[in-house]
């Protein structure tokens, strides 16, 4: 059996390689989900102002 070291080498590579475009993409998507949810990125506290 011989060539097979090469075919788990290509294989793994291969893997390694979808699961870094898998990582890019849901980058991507989680980006695209907090942007279409138009909230601001940070949170402003209630004031009491208007009670003085």
């Amino acid at each position: 059996m011989e060539g097979w070291p090469s075919l788990a080498c290509l294989i793994t590579m291969l893997g390694g390689i979808q699961l870094l475009y898998l990582g890019i993409m849901g980058q991507y998507l989680a980006k695209t989900y907090l942007e279409a949810k138009h909230r601001p990125p940070y949170i402003i506290r209630e004031s009491n102002d208007d009670c003085a």
